[in-house]
């Protein structure tokens, strides 16, 4: 059997795998990449150079930088606050919420934004006397919409932005448009949605205007240090590209100063990090580095150049629905892994790769919201909601998530034709 065939049997088996979610992803993908390495399709020189290690440094350093930021009680406040700005008036609520999960998941992990804004909006959904489901709903969309704007938003634009050279400000000003355009009519088609179950009671709302933000904030001296250390990041990865330095750095280089300005507990902070993750993603770049040293995806690109006659608009628009849909039912991060080194050889075969990145920017990251398991923040926060009394069903997310994903796409595609034909 040849080498080739191993490599897309061990790919296609370790995607499965993890599909079926019976053994933890980390431990998959690592047990692909040693058999490559037993079987001597790569050695381990050839499968350290397959390792992006500048996605390994962004996502490293990001979760080590707000490990440190939350102990602020900065999230909380900002919730607090917002509900607060809105009157207590449930829809204004869930519109600043949406507005807010979006604009933390294009600087955050998504999973890392729902996590703190959800005890929050529990809270306030307890204090006007209803159901956090659609609350939850919304924001578990828009986390997945505001995270395709920005390099750092979500691990494929991470992937993306590294092997193809992008850089944040790329991110912003080509996937940026088509996601707040997608953003407002979320918001309008919500309105719609939940026009009925978003109304409280006058005592309800008063409850919610009772509530001090102030007592929210753990630790007054770290919150002005970490909004002064965020406006620095932001603005560092808005101009990295001038820098000359690559996005890891800037992520790092916060990280560190955080942990020693915000003199938080170290061990407390590094356990913060998602190490399964950082493994997966080690294990899985080697897994498809596998595929590439033999030849499987120049191979696959050739046939897709083919299939599509050579024609930019065609595969940008085949990339791009192709990637939604299958990222609503599977893990996007292995089928982003694989596209990307495809991607690459196109633009080999002299085929204009631009408008291909960013359809598979939002393709993978918008199709998150398809169906529940669609994206790992689905996962998460249907959880919480579950656990706290109010089942999040996979019926009952996919009836409301599909269409709105089918919507945001139609958006899109309109978008990547009027913008790269």
């Amino acid at each position: 059997m040849s080498h080739a065939i191993i490599s897309i049997i061990i790919f296609v088996v370790a995607f499965i795998v993890i599909m079926t979610e019976k053994i933890h992803r980390a431990v998959v993908a690592v047990s692909g990449a040693v058999l490559l390495l037993i079987i001597g399709i790569l050695d381990l020189e050839s499968a350290a150079s397959y390792i992006d290690v500048n996605t390994i440094g962004v996502l490293v350093g990001m979760m080590l930088f707000v490990a440190v930021v939350k102990e602020s009680g900065i999230f909380e406040y900002i919730a607090i606050k917002s509900a607060k700005i809105a009157k207590g008036d449930p829809m204004r609520i869930m519109v600043s919420f949406v507005v807010i999960t979006a604009v933390m998941s294009a600087f955050l992990d998504n999973v890392t934004t729902v996590l703190l804004i959800a005890p929050m909006t529990f809270a306030i959904a307890k204090n006007l006397e209803m159901s956090p489901v659609p609350f939850f709903m919304t924001q578990i969309l828009a986390s997945n919409i505001g995270g395709t704007a920005t390099l750092i938003g979500d691990p494929p634009n991470i992937m993306i932005g590294s092997q193809a050279g992008l850089s944040f400000m790329d991110f912003v000003l080509n996937d940026g448009p088509a996601v707040v355009v997608v953003l407002i009519v979320t918001i309008i088609a919500f309105r719609f949605i939940y026009r009925k179950d978003m109304v409280a009671t006058e005592d309800a709302k008063r409850h919610v205007m009772a509530l001090n933000e102030s007592e929210a904030v753990k630790n007054h001296s770290l919150l002005r240090k970490s909004v002064i250390m965020t406006c620095l990041v932001i603005v560092g990865f808005m101009i990295h590209g001038y820098l000359g330095v690559e996005p890891c750095v800037v992520a790092l280089v916060a990280a560190c100063i955080m942990i020693i300005i915000g003199k938080q507990d170290v061990e407390k902070t590094i356990a913060g990090v998602e190490w399964s993750t950082i493994i997966f993603f080690i294990g899985l770049f080697i897994v498809v580095g596998g595929m590439v040293q033999t030849g499987v995806i120049d191979d696959l690109a050739k046939y897709l150049i083919q299939i599509t006659g050579g024609n930019p608009v065609a595969a940008m628009l085949i990339i791009l629905w192709f990637s939604a849909i299958l990222s609503a039912i599977l893990d996007n991060i292995p089928f982003v892994a694989t596209m990307i080194p495809l991607i690459h050889a196109m633009g080999v075969s002299g085929m204009d790769i631009w408008p291909l990145w960013w359809a598979l920017s939002l393709g993978a990251c918008l199709g998150g919201n398809g169906t529940l398991i669609g994206a790992s923040a689905n996962v998460v926060l249907s959880g919480i909601s579950t656990r706290q009394g109010y089942p999040i069903t996979f019926k009952s997310f996919t009836k409301i998530g599909f269409p709105m994903m089918i919507m945001s796409m139609i958006i899109v595609t309109g978008y990547m034709l009027l913008r790269y034909t």
